[in-house]
C-alpha cells in the first residue's frame, strides 16, 4: 500500500451508479457523496419535479447526473430506468436500492392492498431492479449492489411488521445475490441504518422520533451524511473483499 493506492480506494471515477429514492434523505446524501467521489450518478424517484430539482443540485456540485422519475413498485419502470442509464452513460457499475415506503399496519389488520404496496416497493422493486441491471453489472469489473435495509430487520417490530419483514427479506436476498453473483465479479452487501433524521422518521411525530433517537447507545438520530461513508465504502474498492455482509450504522441500536 502506498499513498497513491490509498487515495484511490474510495474513488469512483468512471463508474456509473443508480441511486433509488435519491431525491431526499439518505438517498440524496449518498448521491451527493458519489458525485463528490467522481461517479456518474442516476437518481430515481417517483416525482418528476423532485427529480429535476435534485439533478440541478447535483450538477451544481459538478456531477454528471441524470434524474429519472420511476416507481419502485412498477417493474416495467425499473427496466426503463436501467435502459435510460445505459443510453446516457453506456455502463452500470453500482446499484443502490434505497427507495422505500414506511406503510405500517398492525398484525391483525393486514390487507392485501397494503401488503402489496409495502412488499412491492420495499422488496420486489429492489430485487427486480437488480435483475434488470445484471447484464450490465456483469460487464462492469467493479460491480457493487448496495441494498439499504434497516436495523428494524433485526428487532422486534410489532408496529412495523410489513416494513421489517420486507427489509429482512432484502437482507436474505442480499446474501443470495452475493452467493450467486460472486462468479461474475459482482458484490452485494446491505446497509442497515438505525434512526436517521429523515422525513420518514419525522412523520412519526416529534415524541416518537425522539423515542427512536434515544433507543440507541448514542442517544441521537444520525444525520443523513453519516450514511455516506458506509455507502461509499461498500460501493468502492475499499470493500473489494466484502460480499454478503450487512453494515449496521445504527448508533449501537442493534445487538449483533
Amino acid at each position: 500500500m502506498d499513498r497513491d493506492k490509498l487515495s484511490r480506494l474510495f474513488d469512483l471515477t468512471d463508474r456509473v451508479a443508480i441511486v433509488t429514492g435519491g431525491t431526499r434523505g439518505i438517498g440524496r446524501a449518498i448521491a451527493e457523496g458519489f458525485v463528490c467521489a467522481n461517479a456518474k450518478v442516476v437518481v430515481a424517484s417517483r416525482k418528476a419535479d423532485a427529480c429535476a430539482e435534485t439533478q440541478a443540485h447535483l450538477e451544481s456540485l459538478g456531477g454528471d447526473v441524470l434524474a429519472i422519475p420511476a416507481h419502485m413498485g412498477d417493474t416495467a419502470a425499473l427496466q426503463g430506468l436501467v435502459d435510460q442509464t445505459i443510453a446516457r452513460f453506456g455502463r452500470l457499475d453500482i446499484v443502490v436500492n434505497n427507495a422505500a415506503n414506511a406503510l405500517a399496519l398492525p398484525i391483525g389488520q393486514f390487507n392485501e392492498d397494503a401488503w402489496e404496496k409495502s412488499l412491492g416497493v420495499n422488496l420486489r422493486g429492489p430485487v427486480f431492479l437488480v435483475e434488470a441491471a445484471l447484464p450490465h453489472l456483469k460487464e462492469s469489473g467493479n460491480a457493487s449492489i448496495i441494498n439499504v435495509i434497516s436495523a428494524g430487520a433485526f428487532l422486534f417490530s410489532a408496529g412495523t411488521a410489513m416494513y421489517s419483514a420486507a427489509k429482512a427479506g432484502l437482507m436474505a436476498m442480499t446474501r443470495a445475490q452475493a452467493a450467486s453473483l460472486a462468479q461474475f465479479g459482482i458484490r452485494s452487501n446491505a446497509l442497515a441504518p438505525g434512526t436517521v433524521d429523515t422525513d420518514m422518521v419525522r412523520n412519526n411525530g416529534p415524541e416518537a422520533a425522539q423515542r427512536m433517537a434515544n433507543a440507541s447507545f448514542m442517544r441521537r438520530a444520525a444525520h443523513v451524511d453519516e450514511m455516506v461513508g458506509p455507502a461509499l465504502f461498500l460501493a468502492s474498492d475499499a470493500s473489494s473483499f466484502m460480499t454478503g455482509q450487512v453494515i449496521l450504522a445504527d448508533g449501537g441500536l442493534t445487538p449483533h
